[in-house]
């Protein structure tokens, strides 16, 4: 399960670095036996304003009903998870895979969030699910303006 925080530091280009970047994943995965971090689930942020946001997870072949979204304690969890096709697997035809490129595995995308989010709308549409949805900061954890006042010395000296 890929635990992260919302961000909108942008991911690595594909340079020299990136490549680095991805051998070092690889060595980690294989140690820790983690799935690599380039292989996780991609997704977009966009922030729309200063509370509106929209959450965009490619979820390519998956279905409604595979796919669930919950918020918990300040953590948006999606899940994915694949059913398997009965009409391929009862197939008295053994088919050989030459080339899989698209892979249909199942995934979770859990992120820890600074505040409550309230999501106004979740669609599936061409393979991308969109959430909307707004953060809400209650008022007692809101920035508090405290006035400061002034007294006058009533002792004045002369």
């Amino acid at each position: 399960m890929a635990y992260r925080s919302l961000s909108i530091i942008p991911a690595f280009s594909d340079d020299i670095f990136s490549d680095r970047f991805t051998q070092i994943d690889n060595l980690f995965s294989r140690l820790t036996g983690e799935k690599p971090i380039n292989e996780t689930t991609e997704y977009n942020l966009i922030q729309h304003n200063k509370h509106e946001y929209e959450l965009i997870v490619n979820v390519a072949g998956f279905s409604q009903d595979e796919l669930e979204v919950s918020v918990l304690n300040n953590q948006l969890i999606i899940n994915g998870k694949r059913k398997i096709d009965k009409n391929l697997t009862s197939s008295e035809e053994k088919i050989k895979i030459i080339h899989q490129g698209i892979k249909k595995e199942s995934f979770s995308l859990s992120f820890n969030l600074e505040h409550q989010i309230n999501i106004q709308q979740a669609n599936l549409d061409k393979g991308l699910l969109q959430l909307k949805f707004n953060y809400f900061i209650p008022e007692e954890e809101k920035p508090k303006k405290i006035n400061i006042e002034v007294k006058e010395n009533l002792n004045k000296l002369n």
